[in-house]
């Protein structure tokens, strides 16, 4: 058993979102992502299912022509390979759920964009 806290060592980035690695398990990787108001993630896609869940916050997810305004307690899945990005509308927390094939290193390459 492995036990974390999403709020511990918490940092919000001045110039650009934070993304940190929580917990790896033996079917996914858990991610903390920190925005600060307005702060952006461009379009990406992943090649694998995820699963992002709001903990602190509201953040708009744009799939495809929609927004969807997520707040403090939803949790959305999304396919694989499907266009979105993300936007704060205040500083939020987000958990997002890999699947092990994935890497940390896809995510963070997506603040590069």
């Amino acid at each position: 058993m492995e036990k974390i806290n999403i709020y511990d060592h918490l940092e919000y980035g001045e110039d650009k979102v934070k993304v940190s690695p929580m917990l790896e398990t033996a079917f996914s990787k858990e991610i903390r992502i920190v925005f600060k108001k307005e702060q952006i993630m461009k379009d990406h896609k992943t090649p694998y299912p995820i699963t992002v869940e709001i903990f602190e916050g509201s953040i708009d997810f744009g799939v495809g022509e929609k927004v969807y305004n997520l707040i403090k307690g939803d949790i959305v899945s999304l396919e694989g390979n499907i266009m979105h990005n993300l936007k704060a509308n205040e500083d939020s927390i987000v958990r997002l759920t890999l699947s092990k094939s994935d890497s940390l290193l896809r995510v963070k390459n997506v603040l590069k964009l």
